[in-house]
Order: structure tokens, then sequence, then C-alpha cells
């Protein structure tokens, strides 16, 4: 029998930050894998409908990722993952910016600081994602973007990735 997957999404205002918890029915290992990967990342760190293609990553202490993603209504944005701070199996942090395909940041979206917790937790493996942005503008300017819908369809994508 499959657990029950943990989710809950919470923004502070206060704190100008977005708090998803989420759990995946996998072991932290693999979980850890899916989310430092490019070959992994690249199946499942978009919405059903759209693509995530990593140009060039490497995940490590001052690395990066530069990617692009696609989708219906010729829906297409580049974007870069910074990697500051990695603890194996326990945490990484970094910055998120919108960016060119020649990784040059742009203003399109407000750029973001985030930190992903990893916890395994029985059968499961859990993920605290905190992202904060530098106001509460920026905040809701993410989440009209679609941040939340976008987070909740990837990770329907991972469950199914994990799944196999």
């Amino acid at each position: 029998m499959k657990p029950d997957v943990i989710f809950d999404f919470k923004t502070d205002e206060k704190t100008s930050a977005i708090l998803v918890k989420r759990s995946f029915n996998a072991n932290l290992s693999l979980v850890w894998d899916a989310w430092t990967k490019a070959e992994i990342l690249d199946r499942w760190w978009a919405p059903e409908g759209y693509k995530s293609t990593t140009k060039s990553m490497e995940f490590s202490e001052g690395g990066m990722r530069h990617y692009h993603m696609e989708g219906p209504d010729n829906f297409e944005m580049w974007g870069i993952t910074t990697y500051d701070q990695i603890n194996h199996h326990k945490n990484y942090s970094g910055k998120e910016y919108s960016a060119d395909e020649f990784a040059k940041i742009s203003t399109e979206l407000p750029p973001s600081v985030y930190l992903i917790k990893f916890y395994k937790q029985k059968e499961l493996t859990l993920i605290e994602h905190m992202t904060t942005y530098n106001s509460l503008n920026d905040l809701e300017q993410s989440l009209q973007y679609g941040f939340k819908e976008g987070m909740l369809g990837a990770f329907d994508r991972l469950d199914s990735f994990l799944d196999k």
C-alpha cells in the first residue's frame, strides 16, 4: 500500500517567501538524484505539456544549471539556477533567475533565493522547498506567472518518473 502523499503550499507575505512541502514515495538517494542530475531533471522539471532542456549544468558549489523551457501557445523561457551551498543528501541552496539563451540574466521574472531540504521519513522522502523574493510584489508576480501550478505539475511528473 502506498503511503499518502504529503503536500503543503504556504506563502508568507511578511518574508516574501513560499514554502512548499512535498513527499515522494521513493528513497532519498533517488529523489536527490532527480533534483541534482540534468538527465533526470529534464524528464520532470516542467508541468505536463511543457519540456525542460538543460543546456549546461554543473551541480557543485559555485556551479549552475542553464536551461530552456517550452510549452503550448509558443511559450518559451530560459532560466538559470545557481548552486551556492550543497550538503549531500541533506540540502542545497542558491538563486533562480530568468535568462536568455546565452545565460545573460534578464528581468522577465523576479529573481529569487531558494533552499531545498531533503528528509527520509520511513518509506517516503520529504522535501521542503523555500523560495524567497526581494519583495511582496515580486512574490505576487511569480504566483501570477504560475509558480504554484508549475510546481504542482512538475511534482506530478516527478511522481510518474519515480514510480517507474
